[in-house]
C-alpha cells in the first residue's frame, strides 16, 4: 500500500487532485502571462525587425546623397587649371602686373559656402540618426531576447510566477516602451531631415523642382503631427504613432506622479 501511496503522489493525477487555490492561482497566471508575453514580444520583435530594415535601405539612400554633394565641400580642380592657363596667357601678351595680380592657385583661398555646410551638416545628422536607430533596433532584439529566455529562471511554480513577475515590473519602470518605442521616433526624424537637405540643396539648384520636395515634405510633416494629436485626443484612434505612444506614457506618469 506504501508503494502505491508513493506512486500515487509523484503522479500527475495526484497532482492535479491536489492542487489548492495558491497553486491554481499560478496556474492560472502562468497561462495568462504567456498568452501576454507572446503578443508582447511578437509586436516588439515585428517593430525591430521594420526599423532594421528601412534603416538600412535609408542609410544607403542617405549615404548616396552625401557622397553626390561631397564636391561642392573642396574646389573645383579645373578652376586651378584655368587659372594658370590665364597667367601663361598674360605672361604670352605681357600684361606681367595682370598675371602677378592673379593668384596661381585658387584653392588656396576657396571655402564651402555657408548654405552648402548646413546642407551636409543636416544631412550628415540625418544618416547618423538612421544608423542610432539600427543600432537601437538590435539592442532592442537582445533585451527581447534576454526576456524572452530569463523571465521564469528555475525553482517551483510559485517562485517562477514571482521571478516573472518582478521581471516585468522592471520593464515598466525602466520605461522599456517608451525606450523601445523612440527607435523608430529617430528613424522618422532621421527621414524628417533628410527631406529638408534635400530641399535645401535642390532650391540652390533649381528652385522651381525644389518646390516639389518642399511640399511633399511639409505635407508629410503636417499629416504625421495631425495624427500624433488625434491619438493624444483620443486614445481609441487608430492612428497610432511611436510618438504618440511616448507622449501617452510620459503623461500618465506624470499624472500618477503629481
Amino acid at each position: 500500500m506504501k508503494q502505491v501511496l508513493d506512486v500515487l503522489q509523484d503522479s500527475t493525477i495526484a497532482s492535479r487532485s491536489g492542487k489548492d487555490s495558491r497553486s491554481r492561482f499560478w496556474g492560472v497566471y502562468k497561462r495568462v502571462a504567456e498568452e501576454h508575453d507572446g503578443e508582447f514580444l511578437e509586436r516588439y520583435t515585428s517593430d525591430m525587425d521594420i526599423v532594421l530594415v528601412f534603416s538600412g535601405l535609408f542609410s544607403a539612400v542617405s549615404t548616396s546623397f552625401i557622397v553626390a554633394m561631397e564636391p561642392n565641400l573642396s574646389p573645383n580642380p579645373s578652376d586651378t587649371t584655368n587659372a594658370l592657363l590665364t597667367q601663361l596667357v598674360d605672361i604670352g601678351l605681357g600684361n606681367l602686373a595682370a598675371a602677378g595680380s592673379a593668384p596661381a592657385a585658387p584653392a588656396s583661398t576657396w571655402s564651402p559656402g555657408t548654405m552648402t555646410q548646413w546642407i551636409q551638416k543636416i544631412a550628415y545628422a540625418s544618416l547618423s540618426m538612421s544608423l542610432l536607430a539600427a543600432f537601437g533596433a538590435v539592442l532592442g532584439k537582445q533585451w527581447l531576447g534576454y526576456y524572452k529566455s530569463n523571465r521564469y529562471g528555475r525553482g517551483s511554480q510559485e517562485e517562477r510566477g514571482k521571478r516573472r513577475q518582478e521581471t516585468f515590473d522592471g520593464i515598466i519602470t525602466w520605461y522599456f516602451d517608451a525606450v523601445v518605442q523612440s527607435f523608430p521616433v529617430l528613424l522618422q526624424i532621421s527621414l524628417l531631415l533628410f527631406g529638408i537637405a534635400l530641399s535645401a540643396n535642390m532650391w540652390t539648384e533649381q528652385p522651381s523642382i525644389a518646390w516639389v520636395i518642399i511640399a511633399t515634405t511639409v505635407f508629410g510633416f503636417l499629416f504625421y503631427s495631425l495624427t500624433v494629436m488625434a491619438c493624444l485626443i483620443s486614445p481609441t484612434c487608430p492612428f497610432q504613432t511611436p510618438i504618440s505612444t511616448i507622449l501617452r506614457i510620459l503623461r500618465i506618469d506624470s499624472k500618477i506622479t503629481s
